[in-house]
């Protein structure tokens, strides 16, 4: 079975820094659209971050020039750096992708991390 793993959330005063990590582990042919999300207490789940294939990324504003997304390919891995936290930055950040498990199939299907824990104090 496919299974995305978050890690490295935590609490960290405001300024700090964290780097969070997706290891996706199974059946792996492919991982397409690897992405982290965030949910705060009382909010919708919003999407911080995307990166392509080809290594192009994208940042909701309030991130940008803050936090870094990247891929270890070689890994199954994702990555979010996030420098410069804030305490608006508080939330469960979630893993997302859509992953390939066979060069036999092009079907892919979507999966989720369980979460990891970023809390920001002032």
């Amino acid at each position: 079975q496919v299974q995305l793993v978050e890690s490295g959330g935590g609490l960290v005063q405001a300024g700090g820094s964290l780097r969070l990590s997706c290891a996706a582990s199974g059946r792996i042919f492919s991982i397409n659209g690897p992405a982290w999300y965030r949910q705060a207490p009382g909010k919708q789940r919003e999407l911080v971050a995307t990166i392509t294939d080809g290594g192009t990324t994208n940042y909701i504003d309030s991130v940008k020039g803050r936090f870094t997304i990247s891929r270890d390919n070689a890994r199954n891995t994702v990555y979010l750096q996030m420098n410069s936290l804030k305490p608006e930055d508080t939330a469960v950040y979630y893993c997302n992708a859509r992953i390939r498990s066979s060069y036999m199939s092009y079907r892919e299907y979507e999966y989720w991390g369980q979460g990891t824990q970023v809390t920001v104090s002032s």
